[in-house]
């Protein structure tokens, strides 16, 4: 079999796989998330092997720990939060009101003159604009929750992806072996030092993120409980958590946490310079501090590429594919290095009379 038989077997079984992917893209959440966490826990039961633990006891411990750790902290962390969803509710009426009349100020104010614009214009534009961003925050919520969709992604996030984790972190190094018993002998060793690559990405990519978007949460609840804004520690934890998905997700809990200080503050610019303040000072330190730190260059993605990644991973895989596409992405840009690496060593790139001076010598 030639060399291109191999390429056209082998671009035949990935296009398979991701099509697999694409129709079995509404049960694969508890999936991906049990392989993440085999994924991020695996040195460290590498490490526990090497102490003369078996395998399957270091899993059921390290699962043991990660979760008391994760039920612990919900359990710290719940009353805090139930208390502020309940201010919530109390208090959206008079949010509406505020917002409802800060709209018809803005309309009767300064917008309307710089506009050119009668304040009638500016007020039914801006009600408008407001009416039109509730409809598609309510759409979205009734999607997320209508047919039982959102009861059973969580029920199969708690109950199937812990099963799923033990069983893939137990036989994660027998699985890596057989990968590589299939890989073809004569590019074996090729394709390894691509995967080794491809790991190091990811693991600087999951790990590092996970500890960004944890440190993260926790600087933005103190920052905005320090300045007054209601549900500061709701909104705080909830754009830490957001910051998983690069840039889309932190501008939205922004744009959340700013229409939540709009509805307290009205048109008060110096509580909203406060809160936008907080959003700044957390992405200062996270470029300056926590990337660099917890992430470093390892991943390598342009912006671009990233912002590309997330609007095509939504768009084919839905928001499975938003949580996977930076780690594809940055596993694609992998695989491009290589091949462009090769194209500039190829008589393609360097053409035929290089080789022929290469091997010209002396006469």
């Amino acid at each position: 079999m030639s060399s291109r038989q191999q390429l056209l077997i082998w671009l035949i079984g990935t296009v398979l796989f991701f099509l697999g992917l694409y129709w079995l893209r509404t049960i694969l959440l508890p999936f991906i998330a049990g392989m993440a966490l085999a994924y991020f826990l695996d040195p460290a039961a590498d490490k526990l092997e090497t102490w003369k633990i078996p395998r399957p006891v270091a899993t059921f411990i390290l699962l043991t720990l990660f979760f008391a750790l994760f039920v612990g902290m919900i359990v710290l962390i719940l009353p805090l939060v139930q208390d502020q969803v309940g201010m919530i509710a109390d208090k959206m009426p008079d949010y509406i009101s505020r917002v409802s009349q800060s709209i018809k100020s803005m309309g009767n104010g300064r917008l309307a003159g710089v506009l050119g614009l009668s304040s009638g214009d500016v007020q039914n534009a801006l009600q408008k604009f407001a009416d039109q961003g509730l409809s598609v925050g309510t759409k979205l919520l009734g999607q997320l929750l209508s047919g039982g969709v959102a009861f059973f992604s969580v029920l199969s996030i708690l109950l199937i992806t812990p099963v799923v984790a033990f069983f893939l972190l137990r036989d994660w190094d027998e699985m890596v072996a057989g990968v590589d018993a299939w890989l073809p002998r004569e590019h074996a060793e090729v394709i390894r030092e691509q995967f080794r690559r491809i790991d190091h990405v990811l693991a600087g990519f999951v790990r590092g993120q996970a500890l960004d978007c944890l440190v993260q949460g926790i600087l933005y609840a103190i920052g905005w409980t320090a300045v007054g804004l209601d549900f500061g520690l709701v909104l705080g934890l909830l754009n830490g958590f957001l910051n998983f998905i690069p840039y889309a997700g932190t501008t939205f809990g922004f744009l959340l946490a700013m229409l939540v200080a709009f509805g307290q503050y009205g048109t008060d610019v110096t509580p909203l310079l406060l809160v936008a303040g907080v959003h700044v000072a957390v992405q200062l330190t996270d470029q300056a501090v926590l990337t660099p730190k917890l992430i470093g260059p390892r991943v390598g993605l342009h912006p671009v590429w990233i912002l590309f990644a997330l609007l095509a991973g939504g768009t084919l895989l839905g928001f499975v594919g938003v949580l996977v596409a930076v780690p594809i992405a940055a596993a694609i840009g992998v695989l491009i290095r290589f091949v462009v690496q090769r194209y500039k060593e190829s008589q393609l790139y360097l053409g035929p009379s290089h080789h022929e001076g290469e091997g010209g010598g002396d006469p």
